[in-house]
């Protein structure tokens, strides 16, 4: 049975979210390690630590643990718990975790990097939570506080997030589907023209409802670049 290690996160403004507990995080993580036969040696965490940057205890003993043989694995409840950095959260899946041997699985995405369609979600995933974390830096920049404070978005809805009840932005995994759906349409060389005509066949709704279209498709691969 594969050895693997959990990790969880909450800021110190996140601690009073409902979902966001350690505990409610670490509940995902046993509930999953469970269903895919996976040995749960150790959950690591970091307590009222930002996901900015990788410089948190409990990430460190992580990030110091997976060369270790005998673990095989990290799972964490969402990509963001690990970090909001795209750069940060690509290297350490390929410096770190890949390069020994290491799986990665996220719950809430569903991302499992034993897959090469898995990894292709990591990639896209971790753009969103990149998106996000610039999105939510605009309005803070344009002087709108206690909008960022009660994390609500103004303005349209990228393809790949939903609001919450409360009226906060997070990404959406459905969505989620259809952008890498798009961005693998696009590696394989269809015309933006194709690639709107492709996802009309296949039946994948548009953000609005309505039909897609070129533009459309330009307008999505451009954000997450």
């Amino acid at each position: 049975m594969p050895r693997v290690l959990g990790y969880t996160r909450v800021s110190t403004e996140e601690q009073a979210k409902e979902g966001l507990s350690l505990a409610f995080q670490q509940r995902k993580i046993k509930e999953f390690c469970h269903l895919r036969e996976l040995k749960l040696v150790k959950i690591l965490e970091d307590p009222g630590h930002s996901g900015k940057d990788t410089k948190r205890p409990a990430l460190q003993e992580l990030l110091a643990r997976v060369p270790d043989p005998d673990i095989h694995g990290v799972v964490v409840y969402k990509l963001d718990r690990l970090s909001r950095s795209t750069r940060d959260l690509l290297e350490m899946v390929d410096d770190v975790f890949q390069k020994n041997k290491a799986e990665f699985y996220s719950v809430t995405e569903q991302v499992d990097t034993t897959t090469a369609l898995g990894k292709f979600f990591l990639t896209i995933i971790g753009a969103l939570a990149q998106m996000e974390r610039d999105l939510i830096s605009e309005r803070t920049k344009a002087g709108m506080e206690e909008t960022r404070r009660q994390g609500t978005y103004l303005g349209g809805l990228p393809l790949g997030f939903k609001r919450t009840k409360r009226g906060e932005l997070v990404s959406d995994p459905r969505e989620v589907l259809i952008v890498a759906r798009i961005h693998s349409l696009r590696a394989s060389g269809h015309t933006l023209r194709s690639i709107a005509a492709t996802l009309e066949a296949e039946g994948y709704p548009t953000k609005n409802g309505g039909h897609w279209h070129p533009q459309t498709v330009k307008l999505i691969l451009q954000r997450q670049k």
